[in-house]
C-alpha cells in the first residue's frame, strides 16, 4: 500500500511539473535558419512562430520559389531545435522524479 500512495504522490509531483514545463516552453525561443542565414524563422518551444526574418536579397519576384523553399527550411530547422528544448524539459523533470527515461512521452 505505501508502494502505491509513493507512486500517487509521484504522480501529483509529475503533473504539477508537467504545468510549470508548459508555461515555461511558451518562454522558451528557438531560432531556424536556412540558407546560410538568408532566411530565419524565430518560434517558441510550443511552436508558436513568433518571427521571421528575410534578407531583402531575396524580395525579388524571380526569387519567389526560391524564398518559399527557405521558409520552409528555417520552419522545419526551428521546430527541431523547439522539439529538442521540449524533450530536454522533459528529460529534467522525469530524472528528478526518479522516473525511467522516455516516461510519459507515449
Amino acid at each position: 500500500m505505501a508502494d502505491f500512495l509513493g507512486m500517487m504522490k509521484q504522480a501529483a509531483q509529475l503533473q504539477t511539473k508537467m504545468q510549470e514545463m508548459q508555461e515555461e516552453l511558451g518562454s522558451v525561443e528557438v531560432e531556424g535558419i536556412s540558407g546560410g542565414g538568408l532566411v530565419a524563422v524565430r518560434m517558441t518551444a510550443k511552436m508558436d512562430v513568433k518571427s521571421i526574418k528575410i534578407d531583402p536579397s531575396l524580395l525579388k519576384p524571380e526569387e519567389a520559389e526560391i524564398l518559399e523553399d527557405l521558409l520552409v527550411t528555417a520552419h522545419g530547422d526551428a521546430r527541431r531545435k523547439a522539439e529538442a528544448a521540449m524533450q530536454e524539459k522533459m528529460q529534467a523533470i522525469t530524472g528528478k522524479l526518479g522516473l525511467p527515461p522516455g516516461f510519459g512521452f507515449g
